[in-house]
């Protein structure tokens, strides 16, 4: 029997704080089963199991990160745009560290398909539509963008530029003008 109150997205939610507290990778359905105070089997009544419970933290990060995209981008083009959806991950990976690796958590292509994650490509593409690329060159731009922030971010959160100068902040600024010169100059 469910216990009151205990829903399919709370259990998610929970599973997602415990992430950004511990890590994506210690989520399992036993440990978010002790934080919302049921026993494991309960817990079943919500989801299917570990696997379960870590795709849907990872469709919760992909919206929440889409979303802030999307209000990130309102009415910003170029570089702007570029600063703004690279802030996005950067400032959630921070807030939400858990999440955000949850957010590149490998899914399916069904799940995949109907996730937030096509928003997110639509997204790099609305910052390169300033860039004038082709269709092909577009879809390498993307993989760059994303290449560049996760890059990025991904070392900063594991300490990578801790232990020297200039702060990181500094170098994003840098290498956000690079590639934003590098976009604007692409040639096939």
């Amino acid at each position: 029997m469910a216990r009151a109150g205990l829903t399919p997205d709370r259990v998610t939610r929970a599973g997602a704080e415990l992430a950004d507290e511990v890590g994506f990778a210690h989520v399992t359905a036993s440990a978010v089963a002790r934080r919302v105070g049921v026993q494991v089997a309960s817990l079943y009544s919500h989801v299917r199991g570990t696997d379960d419970l870590r795709t849907r933290i990872a469709l919760l990060a992909l919206e929440e990160l889409a979303d802030r995209g999307d209000a990130a981008l309102a009415g910003r083009a170029g570089r702007d745009a570029l600063v703004a959806l690279g802030d996005v991950y950067r400032d959630y990976a921070r807030e939400h560290p858990g999440r955000y690796d949850a957010a590149r958590h490998r899914l399916d292509p069904a799940t995949a398909a109907t996730s937030a994650g096509p928003r997110h490509a639509a997204l790099a593409r609305a910052v390169l539509r300033a860039y004038d690329l082709t269709e092909t060159d577009q879809t390498h731009a993307v993989r760059l963008l994303g290449s560049v922030f996760h890059g990025f971010t991904s070392l900063e959160l594991a300490g990578g530029f801790d232990h020297s100068a200039p702060d990181a902040q500094e170098s994003w600024v840098r290498v956000l003008d690079a590639v934003d010169t590098m976009l604007r100059s692409w040639t096939a």
